[in-house]
């Protein structure tokens, strides 16, 4: 595995060593013990979730309140997407700064995104299905949503229409929101 730090403390990229033959490819999608060492965190996944997108669906930019704050391990299992992750602990130098990366079934990449990051991704291809590794439940009752196209923020999705859901239309501005991650 290759790990790739992001200018944003605490964000990874991850690149699994791909091994290919006649017969096709092969590669590890998670190692518990590679993974540890390499981040340095003692994390432990509770949840995988998966969501199918029809392309220019745009999720995000999602978070748990603490104490049911989520460290995400997200991969692209088929087709492409623009993954985000926004930086929202209060005292981090890169506070409202957002890191991108491009996930895809080709190149394999992972992005381990942990608690104090606001997440959304756009899917570039139709039906992306797009994977998660969450190290907490899933709260309904602690979720947030930060504005997609705040202003402050300024993210370039790379598209011009994106299809958003109503939940996601409705997201905090970054501007008011106040923010709970140290």
């Amino acid at each position: 595995m290759v790990l790739t730090k992001s200018y944003i403390e605490g964000l990874y990229i991850l690149e699994p060593r791909v091994f290919e033959d006649s017969r096709g490819i092969f590669f590890e999608t998670f190692n518990d013990l590679k993974f540890k060492e390499e981040i340095g965190l003692d994390v432990e996944f509770v949840q995988d979730n998966e969501s199918i997108s029809k392309k220019n669906v745009l999720r995000g930019l999602h978070f748990q309140l603490p104490p049911f704050a989520q460290g995400k391990l997200v991969r692209v299992v088929s087709g492409r997407a623009l993954d985000v992750a926004v930086d929202i602990r209060k005292n981090s130098p890169t506070y409202g700064k957002y890191h991108l990366v491009e996930l895809s079934s080709e190149n394999k990449k992972q992005f381990w995104i942990p608690p104090g990051f606001a997440h959304g991704f756009v899917a570039l291809e139709e039906n992306t299905i797009f994977n998660y590794k969450c190290t907490n439940y899933y709260s309904p009752v602690s979720e947030r949503t930060i504005q997609w196209n705040d202003p402050l923020l300024n993210i370039d999705w790379k598209i011009s229409e994106p299809i958003i859901s109503e939940k996601d239309q409705k997201g905090l501005d970054f501007a008011t929101f106040v923010t709970e991650f140290e």
